[in-house]
């Protein structure tokens, strides 16, 4: 469970940095937005990135990885897509989604990296 919420925290923060960084238009952006934006992304993280990169396997070999980038851009916007329904959601053009994308898996490296020995915990 804390490994848990250490994680829904680093996804929290890194929403927070992507749409303070990247022109976003959100919708919501208190704190408990924010969090609900994270649910949902650790949501579609846990439940279509992985049939993504399965059914885009090639295309991802092909680029050496780079596919990746535009998969992790579209799951961006379909956060914000379901984030719409509940009040919460945020939109923007391409570039921009593309750019909140990097953003958020940027500081999710970084915070995963400081954070490493509370998520490698068994517990």
């Amino acid at each position: 469970m804390t490994r848990f919420l250490i994680r829904l925290g680093i996804n929290a923060v890194a929403i927070y940095i992507a749409i303070r960084i990247v022109p976003i238009q959100v919708e919501n952006t208190t704190w408990v937005g924010i969090i609900v934006l994270a649910l949902i992304m650790a949501l579609v993280n846990a439940l279509i990135a992985p049939v993504l990169k399965f059914l885009t396997c090639p295309f991802i070999l092909i680029s050496l990885g780079l596919f990746v980038l535009i998969i992790n851009t579209f799951l961006f916007w379909l956060t914000g897509a379901i984030g719409a329904l509940f009040g919460f959601g945020f939109t923007a053009d391409f570039l921009h989604l593309f750019l909140g994308a990097l953003v958020v898996a940027i500081v999710n490296i970084l915070l995963s990296a400081v954070f490493k020995d509370e998520l490698n915990k068994k517990s």
